[in-house]
C-alpha cells in the first residue's frame, strides 16, 4: 500500500511540475501575443490576444494587402502633398515624385516609409479617409472585429487600434499573396530616387530574417504609445505559422522563443492525403448502384503531443443522379479534444449518370429486337 501511495504521489508531482512548466512557458514579456497556423488558422499560442491596443507600423500589413488586392503593380503612384514630409520613418519622397506601386510597396514594408503609406492610400482610396474605410471593411471581412484604422501608417492617433489576434489574421491573409510574401522576406532592396544618380537602398529592420531559421517576415513597428510591435512568421517542414507580439521590449528574442515553443509542442499530422478514396455512396436513379468518393485536399493540421487526433467522415446515405465528377457530397473532419482542426471536402470520383428511360432503353434495344 505504501508503495502504491508513493507511486501516486510521484505521478501527481510530475504532473504538477509539468503544469507549472507549461504555465511558465505560456507567459510572455509582451502585453499581448498570438500565433496561428497559416494553413488551418488554428490557435497555437495566445496571451491577452483580444486586448485592443495601438500597433504602430504593423498597420502597414493591411495597407500593403489592400494595395495588392486593388492596385496594379505597374501603376505610377504620385507623392501627394498629404504624403510629402510625413513624420517618422520615411523614404524621403519629393513632392510630386512618382514610383511604381511595387516600388512604393518595397519602401512601405522594408523601410517602413510613412510617406509611401500615404501616397499609396491617396492613389488607391482617393484620400487617407477613403483608404481607411476600405481597410476597415476588409478587416471586418476577415473577422478582425476589434480593429479600427484611422491612418495607413500607424502614426499615433486616437481610435487607431487592433488586437494580437486580429493582426495575425490580417497578416495570414496577406501571406497568401506571393508578392507580399516576397517583399516582407526581402532583407535589402534598391528602388529609384528621382533627381539623383543613385538608388534608394532599403534595409529591412526585421532581425529575425537573419537570426531565425525559416523566418518569412513580416513587419516591425514602434512608437512610444504602442511600444515595440512585431508581426512575424516562419516555416519548418510542413508547418508554417504567423504571430504577433504587441508592446514587447525584447520583441525579436520573445518572438523567437514563442516560435520555438510552438514548434516543440505541435507536430504537423496528415490524417489523409489529397485524392484518398474514403468510401462509396449509394446512387439513386443512376446507371450504377454506387459511386466512389475521394478527398479533395490533404486533411492535416498541427497536433500537440497531448492530443489524440480523430477522423470524422460525413457522407449522405445516397446521391441523386445525375451528378458531375468532382461534385462535393460530404466532409472529412480532423478533430482533437473536441476541437475541429481541419476539414476538407469529399467529392465524387466519377460522374453519376442517370438511368435511361424505358422508351430510351427500347430504342437502344430495337435493332436487336427487329425480325
Amino acid at each position: 500500500m505504501k508503495k502504491r501511495w508513493a507511486g501516486l504521489f510521484m505521478l501527481a508531482a510530475l504532473l504538477y511540475n509539468a503544469g507549472i512548466a507549461w504555465a511558465a512557458a505560456d507567459q510572455t514579456s509582451a502585453r499581448a501575443a498570438y500565433v496561428l497556423d497559416l494553413k488551418t488558422g488554428r490557435t497555437l499560442f495566445a496571451v491577452n490576444e483580444n486586448a485592443e491596443m495601438p500597433m504602430a507600423s504593423t498597420t502597414k500589413v493591411m495597407t500593403a494587402l489592400i494595395a495588392l488586392e486593388q492596385g496594379n503593380l505597374d501603376d505610377l503612384v504620385e507623392t501627394t502633398r498629404a504624403a510629402y514630409g510625413q513624420p517618422g520613418t520615411s523614404i524621403y519622397l519629393s513632392l510630386g515624385e512618382k514610383l511604381t506601386l511595387e516600388q512604393m510597396l518595397y519602401g512601405l514594408m522594408i523601410a517602413s516609409g510613412n510617406d509611401a503609406a500615404v501616397a499609396i492610400a491617396d492613389h488607391i482610396g482617393g484620400s487617407v479617409e477613403g483608404f481607411c474605410a476600405v481597410m476597415n471593411e476588409r478587416a471586418r471581412s476577415l473577422g478582425a472585429n476589434h480593429t479600427n484604422f484611422v491612418n495607413p501608417n500607424g502614426l499615433p492617433v486616437a481610435n487607431h487600434y487592433t488586437t494580437a489576434h486580429d493582426l495575425a489574421v490580417i497578416a495570414a491573409a496577406a501571406m497568401e499573396n506571393p508578392v507580399f510574401r516576397e517583399i516582407v522576406s526581402t532583407q535589402r532592396a534598391s528602388i529609384p530616387w528621382e533627381g539623383r544618380e543613385y538608388m534608394r537602398v532599403l534595409r529591412n529592420k526585421n532581425a529575425l530574417l537573419t537570426s531565425y531559421d525559416g523566418a518569412t517576415g513580416i513587419k516591425t513597428g514602434f512608437t512610444r504609445a504602442a511600444g515595440r510591435c512585431l508581426v512575424f512568421g516562419s516555416r519548418r517542414e510542413d508547418m508554417e505559422i504567423v504571430g504577433v507580439v504587441l508592446n514587447c521590449s525584447n520583441w525579436f528574442a520573445e518572438a523567437a522563443r514563442i516560435m520555438d515553443l510552438v514548434y516543440a509542442r505541435y507536430t504537423w499530422v496528415e490524417m489523409l492525403p489529397d485524392g484518398e478514396r474514403v468510401g462509396v455512396v449509394s446512387v439513386t436513379g443512376g446507371e450504377q448502384e454506387s459511386v466512389p468518393v475521394v478527398l479533395r485536399g490533404a486533411l492535416a493540421a498541427p497536433v500537440a503531443e497531448t492530443e489524440m487526433p480523430l477522423l470524422e467522415i460525413e457522407l449522405p446515405d445516397s446521391v441523386l443522379a445525375p451528378q458531375p465528377s468532382g461534385a462535393q457530397v460530404g466532409w472529412a473532419i480532423l478533430r482533437a479534444n473536441g476541437e475541429e482542426l481541419s476539414r476538407r471536402p469529399i467529392v465524387l470520383a466519377e460522374p453519376v449518370r442517370p438511368k435511361p428511360s424505358a422508351l430510351l432503353r427500347w430504342l437502344l434495344c430495337w435493332p436487336l429486337l427487329a425480325p
